[in-house]
């Protein structure tokens, strides 16, 4: 709507006054920017009122900024928070890695003590796998994963880097159950390494020692003693390690001494054991050698002394040899 002329602005009315105010207005904003230009009166000015101006400014601004850090900090805690779940599965996957190596590098340090003992022995082994152990009362056996189509027989020794662990008690087709020294229906004829006393090894009822109860008084045993396997009975080779004794004392009825060992093989954590084959010494003496030499046409004045001495030395020689080792 137009303004009628009594509603102008007075500054631009038509009239004498309103040139006049207008041309002062104009001369003091030269005034103005000249005493600006050379003093710097309105740049103090604006300095003054922006200090006070500056806090208003500040307190306008609280609610933009409040929303703008925590919109910041929120965005920050989930990050660090999914950062931090990063961080915690890499450390469970880095130690379930660490652990797998571990336990392969210990498997792979008895596969070689395993492979370490058939060596320096030369024996006729087979490498079996554990794969279930059956601790239950008074029975204490393993099963492994060969049987009778893997040529296992009953009766063969089973034994692991540091000793022997029993004999093979039943056999199926794949597997194979092993009865362990410790067993309370398993014996061994053993050796003491110190002083050459035999006894027998029984298994105990708890089922993680050896007793052996018909020790003589007299007999030289202590505690520290290494028990070794004899070969009496023909079942197992002689010198392998059965285990340590532990303690010895006086039997209730005070006729014999009474000895506890604990077994040297690896019962409760070996994972891989070898069966023995072939480990009984052949039955009788040696065949005899057949007697060498010349005919008994070409020497001369008869050949009976020379096949006597023929004789003789193929029984002698045999006999030498025959001698276990």
């Amino acid at each position: 709507m137009a303004r009628t002329r009594d509603e102008s602005s007075p500054l631009f009315a038509g009239n004498a006054a309103g040139t006049l105010r207008l041309i002062i207005y104009l001369a003091l904003a030269v005034v103005l920017m000249v005493l600006d230009q050379r003093n710097g009166w309105l740049w103090r000015l604006r300095y003054g009122a922006s200090a006070v101006v500056e806090p208003v400014y500040r307190l306008a601004g609280l609610p933009a900024a409040g929303v703008r850090t925590m919109s910041v900090a929120f965005a920050d805690r989930q990050r660090l928070t999914e950062q931090n779940q990063r961080l915690r599965e890499d450390l469970l996957l880095a130690n379930a890695k660490l652990n797998r190596m571990a336990a392969v590098a210990e498997q792979n340090q008895r596969l070689k003590e395993l492979l370490d003992t058939q060596h320096s022995l030369e024996l006729n082994v087979q490498l079996a796998r554990v794969i279930g152990v059956d601790l239950g009362a008074y029975r204490y056996q393993l099963t492994l994963n060969v049987g009778s189509r893997d040529g296992v027989k009953p009766g063969q020794p089973v034994i692991d880097a540091h000793g022997v662990m029993g004999q093979v008690k039943e056999v199926l087709p794949t597997t194979a159950v092993v009865m362990l020294v410790t067993d309370p229906a398993h014996a061994i004829p053993v050796v003491i390494e110190r002083s050459g006393l035999r006894t027998v090894a029984y298994g105990s009822r708890d089922g993680d020692q050896l007793a052996l109860p018909n020790i003589p008084l007299a007999a030289d045993v202590r505690a520290g003693d290494k028990l070794l396997t004899s070969g009496l009975g023909g079942r197992f080779p002689p010198g392998f390690p059965v285990g340590e004794i532990v303690s010895v004392a006086p039997a209730a009825t005070g006729m014999f001494l009474v000895a506890q060992a604990r077994p040297a093989a690896d019962l409760d954590r070996s994972e891989d054991v070898l069966l023995l084959h072939d480990q009984a010494e052949p039955d009788g003496p040696p065949a005899l050698v057949k007697p060498m030499g010349p005919p008994s046409d070409l020497t001369p004045n008869g050949a009976a002394a020379p096949a006597a001495n023929a004789t003789v030395q193929s029984v002698t020689t045999p006999a030498t040899v025959g001698v276990p080792q």
